[in-house]
């Protein structure tokens, strides 16, 4: 199927990020340009880059995503570079890995939490926002695509990580309030969720690296399998794409292997070490 991505611009927030580089790499696969941004691993983002096949049609830009101003001006830059931009992936966000209850959480980790899931979010929509309104709808009628990557956390909640689970929460009332408002700007413009549970990526990867731990995750999945950042990619690219998602809008895609807030699978039933054997032969 045509997804009518190719020729399209697609800027990917915390693109240095396992789940980040994925989605370029998708969205380059179809046949899209893309601007991807980094800022902690900026180094690290602009040498991967440069190695990969496609990297003609990629624009590395840097920008401290709790900064407003900054947010804006690595849009334009994107928006010179290329002349306009059609889809926008909000995806940058940090989860701290130690567990702790909201009663013993230290201030500033809520604040850094919230500033870079939520406000960041904030910042990416209304800089995509101000420059969809500057070039306007494309011509072709192939409807511009705002996406946020959320977290099964907002639908279940997490024990420890109230902070991450609050700031992705809030994502639902500002993709629900956006979908509305967005259509003012571009008509057939879409704005939704993809909802990644446990994903291995290097931020997840020290909780679930474990057997017992593995074990323990996939007891709430119908599927006994963790997922790969390809799985939240490729999910990402159908939400995005005129073809695929073109009367989708203001809805929470969860990627997660049919996870429940409860245990579907009792002792013995799951097999840690099988579920990271799989992994690695994927």
């Amino acid at each position: 199927m045509d997804l009518a991505l190719d020729d399209k611009v697609v800027f990917v927030t915390g693109a240095s990020g396992g789940i980040g580089r994925a989605m370029a790499r998708a969205f380059a696969q179809e046949g899209a340009r893309v601007a991807l941004h980094g800022h902690r691993k900026w180094d690290d983002l602009v040498e991967w880059v440069a190695k990969q096949d496609w990297n003609e049609r990629a624009l590395p830009v840097e920008a401290d995503i709790t900064s407003a101003s900054s947010v804006a001006a690595a849009f334009e830059r994107a928006r010179e570079h290329w002349g306009r931009i059609d889809v926008c992936v909000a995806n940058a966000g940090i989860w701290p890995p130690d567990d702790e209850p909201l009663v013993d959480l230290d201030e500033d980790r809520i604040r850094t939490v919230f500033e870079v899931n939520l406000f960041g979010a904030i910042w990416t929509a209304k800089a995509f926002l101000s420059t969809l309104r500057a070039t306007g709808p494309r011509p072709d009628g192939h409807g511009a695509a705002l996406l946020f990557t959320g977290s099964t956390a907002a639908s279940f909640g997490e024990r420890g990580h109230t902070d991450y689970a609050a700031s992705k929460a809030g994502l639902v009332g500002l993709m629900r309030s956006l979908k509305n408002e967005i259509v003012a700007l571009d008509p057939y413009a879409r704005v939704n969720i993809v909802e990644p549970g446990w994903t291995v990526t290097e931020m997840t990867r020290r909780t679930v690296q474990q057997p017992e731990a593995a074990e323990r995750v996939v007891r709430t999945m119908a599927l006994r399998q963790l997922g790969r950042a390809d799985d939240v990619a490729r999910a990402a690219v159908m939400l995005a794409s005129p073809a695929a998602a073109r009367h989708v809008s203001g809805q929470v895609l969860t990627v997660a292997g049919g996870m429940e807030g409860r245990v579907l699978w009792e002792d013995g039933e799951t097999d840690g070490q099988h579920v990271l054997d799989r992994l690695k032969q994927e």
